[in-house]
C-alpha cells in the first residue's frame, strides 16, 4: 500500500481504494437489517418504493404496475409519509443508507 502526502492530506493508492470500499460496504451489508418502518408499507407501497429507488418515473411505474399515475402518486405520498421522507431523492438515500440497495448496483 502506497500512501503519499499532498497538501497536508493523505492519499491512498487507487489499487487499495477499490478493495477498501468493497470491504467496508460488504461489512455494512452483512450487518444491516431492514428498518422496522418498512413493515408499515403495504405490498403495493413497497413495490412503488422499490421502483422509485430504481429511478423510475411515475409514468413508468404506472405502466409497469398497470395502475393510474394518480394512484402511483397516492402510494408514493403514503410511502414518504410512513417512512418520514421528504421526496424521491430522500427515498433513494434511505434505501442506500439502510442497505436496501447495494452500492454500485443497477437493476
Amino acid at each position: 500500500m502506497r500512501i503519499t502526502r499532498a497538501g497536508g492530506g493523505a492519499l491512498i493508492s487507487p489499487a487499495v481504494t477499490g478493495p477498501l470500499i468493497e470491504a467496508f460496504t460488504g461489512r455494512r451489508r452483512a450487518r444491516a437489517r431492514p428498518p422496522v418502518a418498512l413493515a408499515r408499507l403495504t405490498a403495493r407501497e413497497r413495490e412503488v418504493f422499490d421502483l422509485v429507488v430504481e429511478g423510475r418515473t411515475n409514468t413508468e411505474i404506472a405502466r409497469m404496475l398497470s395502475i393510474a399515475e394518480t394512484t402511483v402518486k397516492t402510494h408514493l405520498g403514503r410511502v414518504l409519509d410512513k417512512l418520514g421522507l421528504r421526496d424521491r431523492v430522500h427515498a433513494v438515500m434511505y434505501a442506500y443508507e439502510n442497505a436496501l440497495v447495494p452500492p454500485g448496483t443497477r437493476r
